[in-house]
């Protein structure tokens, strides 16, 4: 089986960084660290990246070795999709975020960041047959708005890319089945809001269904219709949900500003 082609470029090779580039790492940074608050980390084992602005296929992805708390701006390291490390650091990153996270940026110009979790609920909603199911409003929003990736193992195989790719789609949150949850978007604040509300979701099925009581079905008109409500909702300068990721900075400034060091 084929191992992600992991390799550090040398010192020569990193390019002055952007006051783009040095903005995403901040709000990179910050999206690990309210991850860890949430309780949503897996020491070692899942990842977060975003795309470096600019015309290089290059993204952001935690150093391996390091836990979510203490990710910091400066130590994110840089990678193309060839799999070389573009950043000057002792540390490497993991294979499979690697292939997990180069096969979406590779092929979905449009999204910016991709968050990847193995919550408990996620990772019971991941092993039903049935899914994710429409039952709340949080569950709602994803409604035909999800996809699902078989298990094939650790995901460290290059060849999964290419079904990783297939399966998701142009859909923005897809459940990596028997392993967790793994949704997208087009800034880090609205990758970081989808995951919040799929981890909500999963959380109201599993106690829904533990509560023994008979679960409210929907109609299929209602459902799209909420779903495209949440839609509208998402659009940046639409008449909706506002863009709280500057509130989520200036809180976790108060909590332990050393993410953007």
């Amino acid at each position: 089986m084929a191992v992600a082609p992991i390799s550090i470029a040398s010192k020569s090779h990193e390019a002055p960084m952007s006051d783009a580039e040095r903005k995403m790492r901040v709000d990179l940074a910050d999206c690990y660290r309210l991850i860890a608050i949430n309780g949503m980390d897996d020491l070692l084992a899942t990842h977060i990246s975003a795309r470096v602005p600019g015309p290089d296929q290059h993204f952001l992805i935690n150093p391996y070795g390091l836990l979510f708390s203490q990710v910091t701006a400066t130590n994110l390291i840089k990678v193309d999709l060839e799999g070389n490390i573009l950043s000057n650091s002792p540390y490497g990153i993991n294979p499979a975020g690697f292939v997990i996270h180069s096969a979406i940026h590779g092929t979905r110009p449009d999204v910016v960041c991709v968050i990847h979790t193995h919550t408990i609920a996620g990772m019971v909603i991941s092993c039903l047959e049935e899914g994710l199911l429409p039952l709340s409003q949080k569950s709602l929003r994803f409604f035909n708005r999800i996809a699902y990736h078989d298990y094939e193992g650790k995901s460290d195989d290059l060849d999964e890319r290419s079904r990783l790719r297939r399966d998701i789609g142009h859909k923005n949150a897809l459940i990596l089945r028997n392993h967790g949850l793994l949704p997208c978007g087009a800034s880090i604040g609205h990758a970081y809001h989808a995951m919040l509300n799929l981890e909500k979701s999963c959380n109201v099925q599993l106690e829904a269904v533990q509560s023994g009581g008979k679960l409210i079905q929907l109609s299929l008109a209602v459902q799209e219709h909420a779903a495209r409500q949440h839609d509208r909702d998402d659009v940046p300068g639409q008449a909706g949900r506002p863009d709280l990721w500057p509130a989520l900075l200036t809180m976790l400034d108060k909590i332990d500003s050393s993410y953007r060091d």
